[in-house]
C-alpha cells in the first residue's frame, strides 16, 4: 500500500485525540459520582439516616431547565451544521441562559433545604442531606465548567469558526453538556428512589 492510503490526516488525528480526552474525563467523572452515590448507599444503614426527606421543588424545576438546555444545544448544533449561523448563535445564547437558570434553581433548592432546617454541616445537619448537598454542589461545579465551555463555543460561533465540516469544538461542548444533563437526571432519580 502507498503511504497516502495508510496515513491518517493530522486533523483527523487531532479530532480523535480530543474526543478521546473528553471521554476519559467523562469516565473519570462517572467514577467519582459512582463513588459518592455508593457511599450514600452504604451510609443509608446508619441509625441516624433520614428516610422521609423531600427533595426541593427547585431541583425538579432545574431538571426541566437542564433538559430544555440540552434540546437548545442540539438545535444550535443542527442549525450550524445546516449553515444557519444566526439561528445557531441564537440557540447557543438560549442554552447559556438556561444553563445559568439551572445553577440559580439549584441554589434555590439549597435555600429550600436550609429553610426546612437541613444544613450541610453543624449540629442541625444530617448525614443524608449532607450527601445531597455535596453531590449536587459538585455537579454545579461541573455545570460551571460546562458553562465556560459553552461561552467558548458561543464566542467561536460568533467569530465564524463553526460550519459544515468544522464542528469539532461544538461537538465536544455538546457531548459534555449532554453528559451533565444525563448525570443530573441520574442523580435526582437516585435521590428520589433510593432513601
Amino acid at each position: 500500500m502507498s503511504k497516502e492510503l495508510t496515513e491518517v490526516p493530522r486533523e483527523e488525528k487531532t479530532s480523535r485525540a480530543k474526543k478521546m480526552m473528553l471521554w476519559f474525563g467523562i469516565v473519570s467523572l462517572l467514577m467519582s459520582f459512582a463513588g459518592w452515590t455508593s457511599a450514600y448507599i452504604v451510609s443509608s444503614s446508619r441509625e441516624d439516616w433520614l428516610k422521609d426527606y423531600q427533595l426541593p421543588g427547585a431541583f425538579w424545576v432545574s431538571t426541566a431547565i437542564i433538559l430544555c438546555s440540552s434540546i437548545t444545544y442540539w438545535l444550535a448544533r443542527r442549525s450550524v451544521f445546516r449553515n444557519a449561523q444566526s439561528r445557531g448563535t441564537l440557540w447557543l445564547g438560549v442554552t447559556l441562559v438556561l444553563g445559568i437558570a439551572f445553577v440559580i434553581s439549584q441554589f434555590r433548592g439549597f435555600s429550600e433545604m436550609i429553610a426546612l432546617g437541613y444544613y450541610f454541616t453543624g449540629p442541625t445537619s444530617n448525614i443524608t442531606l449532607s450527601y445531597i448537598f455535596l453531590i449536587a454542589a459538585v455537579h454545579i461545579l461541573h455545570v460551571a465548567a460546562g458553562l465556560i465551555s459553552l461561552l467558548v463555543v458561543l464566542y467561536r460561533q460568533v467569530r465564524g469558526s463553526y460550519g459544515p465540516g468544522r464542528m469539532l469544538g461544538m461537538e465536544l461542548g455538546i457531548t459534555f453538556w449532554h453528559f451533565l444533563d444525563a448525570l443530573w437526571i441520574y442523580l435526582i432519580l437516585f435521590f428520589y428512589f433510593f432513601r
